[in-house]
């Protein structure tokens, strides 16, 4: 039987304080947030299965003994939630409709286990090769109830998912200790780049289907709706004319100071302040910030952060968030205003002021921190 932790109606949804959050380039489990949609399921990992089926030469049901069995890939990745930011978008342009996420909704871990591409190689494909172009790889959990549905389910495209450059894994470890129960123990999904929604959670399910997962989150949640879609109503044309997101867009986030905070400037008339920066999709790694104290008349590029080598462990960076510094000169008085933007190796350039969408999702207009006393 499976304990069941928090309920349908008030699930667990939490982020970390900013100053806490930017404090380690490995986010500590103890600091990374939760986003749920349903009780937290506590499972006994002896005895849980994960099927593989659908178009595939040969069903399976694996252990997680199995999936240990198998070569075990270390990834370091940004997990971020596709509504991060919301509460800028609702606040800065307007109403939207969704938790009401700051900008502590994203993590950046170490995680571990083996890869997808070997799993679904131990199953084989029955598709023909002319439909692997239009085919999709479904993730379900079935370990707990939704807000909107029965269970909890996700898809990628195949060649996405499959491809070896995409990293995606069936992750058993978090920042080299096994998952808690909050964070998806004993199995869940990593998809590097792409929006956390896809990245399930007590994987009980993977299924090569011609179709994608046709969960109420894959359908009817985490897309981009066009402005005409205002509300709930209009927006119902639009659920199925939209693809889900899969890669979050280029992003900074002003951590230090935070909004509304009394200030020092030093003597040479600028203040501190940090933050972290994040790729778009698989484009990273960040590769310029740059952070302005009047309003974005001048910029002054911020330093990123060296990473430890104990930290990296030879992983690749291209998922990562990027830290950063810089000293701004910032006029004295209230009412002050910091903002940044970064730009990822491929060139994608943060966004001043992204179009507003319904569910709020994808926000990456500039860093922020207003309201500061600068004295």
């Amino acid at each position: 039987m499976v304990h069941l932790e928090y309920s349908v109606e008030e699930p667990l949804n939490r982020e970390p304080e900013l100053p806490t959050l930017v404090s380690s380039f490995i986010t500590p489990t103890s600091y990374a947030y939760d986003r749920n949609h349903g009780p937290i399921p506590h499972i006994d990992a002896s005895t849980h299965r994960i099927t593989v089926s659908g178009h595939v030469q040969k069903e399976l049901s694996l252990s997680v003994e199995d999936l240990k069995a198998l070569p075990q890939k270390t990834v370091i990745c940004a997990l971020q939630c596709a509504g991060n930011r919301r509460h800028t978008m609702r606040t800065k342009l307007k109403e939207v409709n969704g938790v009401d996420w700051f900008d502590g909704a994203v993590m950046n871990c170490r995680w571990r286990g083996p890869l997808l591409l070997d799993v679904i190689s131990l199953a084989g494909i029955s598709l023909p090769e002319s439909e692997l172009p239009h085919a999709h790889i479904t993730f379900s959990s079935h370990q707990t109830p939704c807000q909107d549905d029965s269970y909890y389910g996700a898809s990628l495209p195949l060649p996405r998912a499959l491809s070896p450059s995409s990293s995606i894994l069936l992750a058993l470890e978090m920042n080299d200790a096994p998952l808690t129960p909050n964070h998806g123990a004993p199995v869940r999904v990593i998809t590097p780049g792409i929006a956390g929604a896809r990245s399930v959670k007590w994987l009980d399910k993977i299924e090569v289907s011609l179709k994608e997962s046709p969960n109420y989150y894959q359908q009817h949640d985490y897309k981009i709706l066009p402005p005409e879609a205002k509300d709930k109503e209009s927006a119902e044309q639009w659920w199925g004319k939209v693809d889900a997101i899969m890669d979050m867009p280029v992003n900074s986030v002003v951590a230090v100071p935070g909004s509304g905070e009394r200030v020092e400037r030093g003597e040479d008339g600028c203040i501190e302040v940090r933050g972290y920066a994040l790729p778009s999709g698989t484009d990273g790694p960040v590769v310029k910030v740059e952070v302005s104290g009047d309003g974005g008349e001048t910029w002054t590029e911020a330093a990123i952060l060296e990473r430890q080598e104990e930290e990296v462990m030879g992983a690749e960076l291209k998922w990562a968030w990027s830290l950063w510094r810089a000293r701004v000169r910032v006029e004295s008085g209230e009412g002050r205003r910091v903002l940044s933007r970064a730009v990822d190796s491929k060139g994608n350039t943060q966004a001043e002021c992204p179009e507003w969408n319904y569910r709020g999702v994808a926000y990456n207009g500039y860093g922020e921190a207003t309201g500061l006393h600068v004295v």
